[in-house]
C-alpha cells in the first residue's frame, strides 16, 4: 500500500504579542521596561545560597544594555496615542515606544514557551514575525531550562516605513526548559511596534472548534460579566462553536437585566442550560456532555463563572491542541484576581505516596511579577510537567472524553485532579501551558478545608485515591487523614471533625452513594455541621460576650511545629488536656479572639474558649473545648479509618469497577434529568 500523501504545510500562527489594553495592573505580564526588575533579589538570594552551601552560579543575573525607563510611562497602548499607525492590526496589537527606550517582551504572555511546543508538538522551529515603523534595534533572546539567558541576534532597522522582519528558530536545544523573546529599542523619533507574531510550520487547517462550557450558582452579575467580555473577544469568536451556560442556581442569570443585552451580542453562540444543583462536577459533567453529543466542537473549554480571562488565551490552546502529538488537555495558569500580576497556581501534581495535591516540582506558587521579572526567574524556564489543571480554564479534547468519560460524580473538589490523572494513565496528557491564564479569587483566602467542603475535600481524596493510587491500602493517606482528625480536634473544631468522620463511612458504603447522593448531600452536611459551636458564625463580634483578656504575644507567635518530635510533642499535650473539664466560664465568655492566620492546632489546643475570625474576613465563630466530643468523635474516627483501612484493597476494587459506569454519559443523563425535577435545587 502506497501512503498517501503528506498535507500540505503553512506557516501558521502559534501565538500573537498582545498588550493588556488599560488594565494597567497586569502591565508587567506583558511588556517590560525594567529588564533589572528582580535582578537585586536574585541576587541576594544566590549569596544567601551560596554562604549556605548551597550550589551557586546555576543563573546569571542580566543587566541592561539600553537606557530602561523607569515607569510604564515609556510604553503607551491603545489607538488614541499621537502618532499611533492607524493599522488593523487592532489596538491590542500596537504600541508607541518613545525614543530611546527599551521595551523586553520578556514576559508571561508574550515570551516565547519554546520547551513546551518542542517537548509536546510536532512543531520544531519557531518563525518571529514583527512589522514595525521607525529606526530601532530588535535583540532575539533565548534561554535555558538553567536560568541562563544570550543574545541571538541583533537586526537593525534603518526606515522609518513599516517593514517586516521574520527569523525562524530552532526548537532543538530546548528539551528541558528554555524561552524565546525579543526587545525593541527605539531610535530617534520612537518606534512603532505594529504587530508581532510567533509561527509555526503545520498543516494547512483551520483551528479547532471550541465549545466553552461555564458551571454558575448563584453567580448572575459574574456571569454576565463573563459573557460580555466573551462577545468583545474578537478573533477568538471565530473559533468557537457554543458558549453552554450551566445554571445551577436559583437566582437565574437568564432573568438578570443585561442578559437579553449579552445574548444579543453572542447571538447562536450562547445556549444556557438549567439544571438542579449538582455542584461543579455536575456542571463540567453537562457541559462535557452537551459538547460531544453536539459532534461539531472538537474540544470543551471549562471555565469558572468568576474567573477573568484574556480571550488570546483560548487561540493559543486550542492551537497548541491541534499541534499536539497527541490528543493533550491545555490548562490554563491561575493569577490571583486580587493582586493582578500574582501567579497563584503554575502546575499541579499528585504525590502518589500522601495522594495530595500541590505544586509540580521545582517550581515555586505566588509568584509575582510585579516584583520579579520572567528573565530574572530562573525556575520559570525549566519546563513544569503537570499531572492535572484546574477547571478555572481547561481545555478537554472531545476525543478524549468519548474515550475516557465525563467528570467524576463528586459534586466540588478533586474532580478536576482525578480527570487528570484518569487521562494520564490512559496515554493523555495534561500540559499547563505558559500564556493561558485566567484570574480568579485565590484559595488562600478561603477556609473551604474547615467549612461544609471539609466532607467533599475528604470523601473525594478517598475515592480518587482508591481508584488510582499505587500505593498498598492508599499509601499515606489514611494515616494523614487521622492526623488531620486529631488536629481538628485539638482545634475545638467538632463540625469539621463530624463532617470528615461522615465522608468516612460514606466511602466505606461503596460507589453506589455518589450519583444517589450527589443533588441531597449538601442539606445533610449542614444539618450535621448546624449543632456545633464552632460552626455558628457571625459577621458582628459584638453577638459574642466581650473575650476576657487579649492575646499573649508568646501565645500569638507560638511557632509551628518544626519537626516531627516537636509536633508529637504539642499533640500529646493537648490531648492530655482532653481528660479535664472545660471550666464553666469558658462557656460564658471566650478566653480571647485570635485572627484566623494566628489560630494554628498548636496554639488552640492550649485554650478553653476562643473567638477564631474566618479566613475570608467576613465572619466569627466560639471555639468551645468540649472533652466528651474530643472523645466520642475520636473515638469514632479512629474505628472507622481502621476499617478503612482494612478493606482498602476490596473497595479500590469495588470502585474501579464501577468507574465506567458513574463516569458514563449515560449514567449522568439520568442525574442530570433527576436534578431538574428536585424543586430544592440541592439546597
Amino acid at each position: 500500500m502506497t501512503a498517501g500523501p503528506a498535507p500540505e504545510r503553512s506557516l501558521r500562527v502559534l501565538q500573537r504579542v498582545v498588550f493588556p489594553g488599560d488594565d494597567l495592573d497586569v502591565v508587567p505580564l506583558y511588556v517590560e521596561t525594567n529588564p533589572d526588575r528582580g535582578a537585586a533579589e536574585l541576587a541576594a538570594e544566590l549569596a544567601n545560597e551560596a554562604m549556605t552551601g548551597a550550589k551557586a552560579g546555576s543563573v546569571t543575573v542580566p543587566v541592561a544594555t539600553a537606557p530602561v525607563a523607569e515607569t510604564q510611562s515609556s510604553i503607551r497602548f491603545g489607538s488614541d496615542v499621537p502618532g499611533y499607525l492607524v493599522d488593523d492590526a487592532g489596538p491590542r496589537r500596537s504600541a508607541l515606544i518613545a525614543e530611546g527606550r527599551r521595551v523586553s517582551f520578556a514576559t508571561y504572555f508574550n515570551a516565547f514557551p519554546a520547551s513546551y511546543w518542542r517537548r509536546w508538538t510536532t512543531v520544531d522551529s519557531v518563525t518571529l514575525r514583527i512589522r514595525l515603523a521607525g529606526q530601532s534595534k530588535v535583540v532575539l533572546y533565548r534561554s535555558t531550562a538553567r536560568g541562563f539567558s544570550h543574545p541571538v541576534e541583533t537586526i537593525d532597522v534603518e526606515s522609518d516605513q513599516p517593514e517586516v522582519i521574520q527569523r525562524t528558530l530552532s526548537l532543538a536545544p530546548f528539551i528541558d526548559g528554555g524561552w524565546y523573546w525579543f526587545d525593541v529599542i527605539a531610535g530617534p523619533g520612537g518606534t512603532t511596534l505594529i504587530e508581532a507574531d510567533w509561527l509555526g510550520s503545520a498543516p494547512s487547517e483551520p483551528t479547532g472548534r471550541v465549545s466553552i462550557g461555564i458551571t454558575t450558582f448563584n453567580q448572575p452579575d459574574f456571569m454576565l460579566e463573563q459573557l460580555h467580555r466573551l462577545s468583545e473577544a474578537g478573533e477568538t469568536l471565530d473559533v468557537l462553536d457554543r458558549v453552554y451556560v450551566i445554571d445551577q442556581g436559583s437566582d437565574k442569570v437568564t432573568q438578570r437585566p443585561g442578559f437579553d443585552e449579552a445574548a444579543k451580542k453572542l447571538g447562536d453562540l450562547l445556549e444556557v442550560v438549567e439544571q438542579g444543583n449538582i455542584g461543579g462536577s455536575g456542571g463540567f459533567a453537562r457541559a462535557m456532555d452537551e459538547t460531544v453529543r453536539a459532534g461539531r466542537a472538537d474540544y470543551v473549554l471549562l471555565m469558572d463563572d468568576d474567573v477573568r480571562l484574556d480571550p488570546e488565551g483560548i487561540l493559543r490552546a486550542a492551537t497548541f491542541a491541534d499541534l499536539a502529538r497527541r490528543p493533550t488537555i491545555v490548562g490554563g495558569h491561575m493569577f490571583s484576581m486580587y493582586d493582578r500580576s500574582l501567579l497563584h497556581a503554575y502546575a499541579e501534581a499528585i504525590e502518589p505516596h500522601k495522594w495530595w495535591w500541590g505544586p509540580s516540582p521545582n517550581t515555586k506558587a505566588r509568584h509575582d511579577f510585579g516584583r520579579r521579572n520572567l528573565r530574572n526567574t530562573p525556575w520559570l524556564h525549566r519546563r513544569a510537567d503537570a499531572d492535572y489543571n484546574g477547571w478555572w480554564m481547561c481545555l478537554i479534547p472531545t476525543s478524549v472524553i468519548r474515550e475516557i468519560g465525563l467528570s467524576m460524580p463528586v459534586f466540588i473538589k478533586w474532580d478536576d485532579a482525578e480527570y487528570g490523572v484518569r487521562a494520564r494513565d490512559r496515554g493523555f496528557p495534561t500540559v499547563s501551558l505558559p500564556g493561558v491564564a485566567a484570574w480568579q479569587v485565590p484559595w488562600d483566602d478561603k477556609d473551604d478545608a474547615r467549612n461544609w467542603q471539609a466532607y467533599y475535600h475528604l470523601r473525594n481524596r478517598l475515592v480518587s485515591a482508591l481508584l488510582h493510587s499505587p500505593a498498598p491500602k492508599g499509601g499515606a493517606v489514611i494515616s494523614e487523614s487521622l492526623e488531620r482528625q486529631l488536629q481538628s480536634l485539638l482545634s475545638m473544631q467538632y463540625s469539621t471533625v463530624a463532617l470528615r468522620l461522615l465522608a468516612v463511612e460514606d466511602v466505606l458504603t461503596g460507589p453506589g452513594h455518589m450519583h444517589r447522593e450527589i443533588a441531597t448531600k449538601l442539606p445533610q452536611l449542614r444539618q450535621v455541621r448546624a449543632p456545633y459551636t464552632d460552626a455558628k458564625a457571625e459577621t458582628d463580634l459584638e453577638s459574642f460576650p466581650p473575650p476576657r483578656r487579649k492575646a499573649p504575644d508568646e501565645l500569638k507567635h507560638s511557632t509551628t511545629p518544626t519537626n516531627k518530635l516537636n509536633l508529637m510533642t504539642k499533640a500529646a499535650g493537648g490531648t492530655i488536656r482532653q481528660f479535664r473539664r472545660a471550666p464553666e466560664r469558658a462557656r460564658k465568655r471566650p478566653q480571647m479572639a485570635l485572627p484566623f492566620q494566628d489560630a494554628g492546632w498548636w496554639v488552640l489546643a492550649n485554650l478553653d474558649s476562643v473567638l477564631v475570625s474566618a479566613a475570608e474576613g467576613t465572619s466569627t465563630a466560639w471555639y468551645q473545648r468540649d472533652p466528651k466530643l474530643f472523645r466520642s468523635l475520636g473515638w469514632r474516627s479512629l474505628a472507622a479509618h481502621r476499617r478503612l483501612r482494612r478493606n482498602w484493597a476490596r473497595l479500590a476494587q469495588e470502585y474501579r469497577d464501577a468507574a465506567a459506569d458513574f463516569n458514563s454519559p449515560e449514567r449522568w443523563r439520568e442525574t442530570f434529568a433527576a436534578s431538574v425535577n428536585d424543586p430544592s435545587g440541592g439546597q
